[in-house]
């Protein structure tokens, strides 16, 4: 995404990943492909694009949630346009950014940080999760857990976020979105029109983020009341680039979740160069002045994330659809569970884009099981 939208801006996109996907190597000028993101593997990478392009500014993605330590090394070699490592822990300091909530009189799911009395609908967060990994439902407390994780009550309701740009104490607001999770990716529209209903069956794949949609329902005094968490919020962690807060709306009120500290999936979803915004925005020699209006969008754009349901092995020979994005090399092994690839789907109509990614969603499917891509 990031290569996309830096080469979409003119720049020639220097990258470090650990997919090495085909549209990274389409839209990178030079890439280095990683095992993993820790400073074991990235001080080697990173010292070829210092000595080769002589760079010093960096813009990161997901991925060091689990490894602060090589964002903060990251941080000692270059400058990075975007959230200080900082504010990047202090946002996964759930102790911490709770108690700022409470502080500053905005609503959360109720959560504690040690075993609940009972198991009655709590959930288990990972302390450094991303994209819903390692949510599971409590069962009991001798479930066997790994040490840093705290507990959620499970809130009903639709699932969305918002997107902004901040300089650390001002904000604009680029847009609200509704999103679902792979418990509902195979029919997108169920999580578009389910609202306060009784809480379904959870499954360990239950919160795994699978799709967005630049739409949101919601009126515009829960717009407002969102707007006015996130001017507080902005200054209480200077929050700087492309952010987004992830929140729950459910019988009239909204509960935050999260706050995304980089540029998040939702990004895809605009027309405007965000990631021009985002580096004016976190540049020490910033020029950004915020826009009381979100920049204006034509029609509506969805994006969703195709699991693989079973170990297959992407054939040689594979012919992508047109909006196929982050698309794995022939021969790449995607395990069940693990991401396949990328959809995107713009209409003038937002059930028309939901309606697409269907489709497009099914044809990819059919198209990789029915070939025997099970690995021997």
């Amino acid at each position: 995404m990031l290569a996309q939208a830096a080469h979409n801006a003119g720049f020639k996109p220097l990258v470090l990943d650990v997919f090495g996907d085909l549209d990274t190597q389409q839209y990178a000028a030079d890439f280095k492909r990683l095992p993993a993101l820790t400073i074991e593997h990235l001080s080697p990478a990173l010292d070829y694009f210092v000595e080769h392009y002589g760079v010093t500014q960096v813009v990161y993605g997901s991925g060091f949630e689990q490894h602060p330590d090589a964002l903060r090394y990251l941080a000692s070699r270059c400058t990075l346009l975007g959230n200080s490592p900082e504010t990047f822990n202090l946002l996964h300091d759930k102790p911490r950014f709770f108690a700022t909530l409470k502080q500053l009189n905005i609503p959360y799911p109720e959560t504690v940080f040690v075993p609940p009395d009972n198991t009655d609908n709590w959930l288990i967060k990972p302390m450094r999760g991303q994209g819903g990994v390692g949510i599971q439902r409590f069962r009991n407390s001798s479930q066997d857990l790994p040490a840093d994780v705290y507990w959620q009550k499970y809130q009903a309701g639709t699932q969305h976020s918002v997107l902004f740009l901040a300089d650390g104490q001002h904000l604009q607001i680029i847009g609200f979105n509704t999103q679902w999770t792979a418990h509902d990716y195979s029919f997108p529209r169920a999580a578009w029109e389910c609202s306060n209903g009784a809480p379904r069956p959870m499954e360990m794949d239950a919160f795994i983020f699978a799709g967005i949609i630049n739409h949101c329902l919601l009126a515009d005094s829960h717009k407002a009341h969102i707007t006015d968490w996130l001017t507080k919020l902005v200054p209480a962690f200077a929050l700087t680039g492309l952010n987004s807060l992830d929140f729950i709306h459910a019988e009239g009120k909204n509960y935050a979740l999260e706050i995304n500290p980089r540029p998040p999936a939702s990004m895809q979803l605009y027309d405007a160069d965000l990631l021009r915004r985002h580096l004016r925005t976190a540049s020490p020699s910033k020029d950004w002045k915020p826009c009381l209006h979100p920049p204006i969008q034509s029609g509506y754009t969805g994006y969703q994330i195709i699991y693989a349901e079973q170990d297959i092995r992407i054939p040689y020979g594979t012919i992508w659809e047109n909006g196929v994005m982050d698309r794995p090399a022939a021969g790449a092994i995607c395990h069940t569970g693990q991401p396949i690839c990328s959809i995107i789907a713009h209409q003038s109509q937002a059930h028309a884009v939901l309606h697409e990614l269907t489709l497009k969603q099914h044809i990819i499917q059919r198209s990789l099981y029915t070939w025997k891509t099970t690995p021997a």
